[in-house]
């Protein structure tokens, strides 16, 4: 029995489940490239020399990456936008943005609730939750977007935003490529992704006390930056400047983190999936006459 000619075909499941935001050539050559970057601005002081130029303007270089990083995340954007590569349909379109807008809120309104009390803050597992469900691309704009927006209301504007930036995007976009997307359900990927947003959160302090280490005055000898060192000697003096600070708010962190995502994370993953489902990501838009 045929269909009748009138009557469209029912949408491609594939479309159904597409990505907000799908990853295409250019849009991974741009990401991977920011990525390096960002590698380039926290690692840099580990592998300059003495008297490197470098060491001599060292407190310049978070005010340049303040006006650099922003700069590349728009450039990541308008990449992404552009990607058809990955399933044939819309980069960043409007229903796309509507939900990245209604998460990046929900993300930034969460922040203050746990900030200052003992390293507390919800917002990581809706990143790795929205990633996980979303996509990689869709991850690390949302990551991006939603610190953004939290500095904008806690005013925690300064050198340490682009970093912070970059840290969340990696932290959602490493949800996004995580195992099992479309097989693994129920408690077991609860459970991945709570272990996941455990590292995750710890991964993000440890990073983001290397952005900052080299620029503290006044540490001890045995926890301070020393340019020209072996990188393993200041490694090492890293590792310990870490425990002895960070990891006290690293780890409640973490087991919120992994807490959230073991009560909260079902509901949570099925109403995102729901919206991606009913919003049709990716679907083309077509204009039939009546009659």
């Amino acid at each position: 029995m045929t269909r009748p000619p009138d009557r469209p075909a029912p949408p491609d499941r594939r479309l159904l489940l597409g990505r907000p935001v799908p990853l295409g050539r250019r849009s991974l050559a741009v990401l991977g490239l920011v990525s390096l970057i960002g590698v380039a601005g926290f690692g840099w002081p580990l592998l300059a020399a003495t008297d490197s130029a470098l060491v001599g303007h060292s407190t310049d270089a978070p005010w340049l990456f303040a006006l650099l990083m922003p700069l590349l995340l728009g450039v990541v954007l308008a990449q992404i936008a552009e990607g058809r590569e990955a399933g044939g349909g819309p980069g960043l379109e409007a229903k796309s943005v509507a939900l990245l807008g209604v998460l990046a809120a929900a993300g930034a309104a969460l922040r203050p609730l746990g900030a200052g009390t003992a390293g507390l803050e919800p917002m990581f597992f809706l990143m790795v939750l929205a990633g996980r469900a979303l996509g990689p691309g869709f991850g690390f704009v949302l990551g991006a977007v939603t610190l953004f927006a939290s500095a904008l209301l806690t005013g925690g504007v300064g050198p340490w935003l682009p970093f912070q930036m970059l840290a969340m995007g990696w932290v959602s976009l490493g949800a996004g490529l995580l195992p099992g997307a479309a097989t693994l359900r129920g408690r077991a990927e609860l459970t991945m992704l709570a272990c996941y947003g455990a590292l995750a959160s710890i991964a993000y302090g440890t990073v983001m006390n290397l952005q900052g280490w080299p620029y503290i005055a006044g540490l001890g000898s045995s926890v301070a930056f020393v340019p020209g060192d072996p990188v393993t000697d200041n490694l090492v003096r890293f590792a310990v400047y870490c425990l002895t600070t960070s990891l006290g708010w690293d780890l409640p962190r973490a087991a919120l983190t992994a807490v959230l995502c073991l009560t909260v994370g079902g509901p949570v993953l099925r109403a995102l999936r729901r919206a991606t489902r009913r919003a049709a990501f990716g679907t083309p838009v077509e204009f039939r006459e009546n009659g």
